[in-house]
């Protein structure tokens, strides 16, 4: 497993202003974090992305869209975007900004 080099780069650089935002190594893959919580992350060249359950059914009839299986069973509120659903630097933004939406709905971590 891995991921990719490049997206690492676009999403560096799409959070570089916010502090608040780290980045971990995560399952063979890397994880960004906010609060505590991951809210993406690339395994291999998806981005893997935190939704929550509200948008999790209308995400999954968007192309380049597809359930994020990672244990071998679906994950509610979690998806996978494959390369292609993320070329433009705006399909990029819409997805961290929808996952950082979803992060600001959770409690704060102890």
């Amino acid at each position: 497993m891995g991921y990719d080099d490049e997206l690492a780069t676009r999403l560096r650089k799409l959070f570089a202003a916010n502090l608040d935002i780290s980045e971990k190594k995560m399952f063979g893959g890397l994880a960004f974090m906010c609060r505590g919580y991951m809210f993406v992350g690339i395994n291999e060249g998806d981005l893997m992305a935190r939704i929550g359950p509200v948008n999790y059914p209308e995400a999954l009839k968007l192309p380049h869209v597809r359930e994020m299986d990672f244990t071998g069973k679906p994950m509610k509120g979690y998806v996978y975007v494959a390369p292609e659903g993320l070329a433009d630097s705006k399909d990029l933004d819409k997805w961290a900004n929808m996952c950082l939406a979803f992060i600001d709905t959770l409690p704060p971590k102890k």
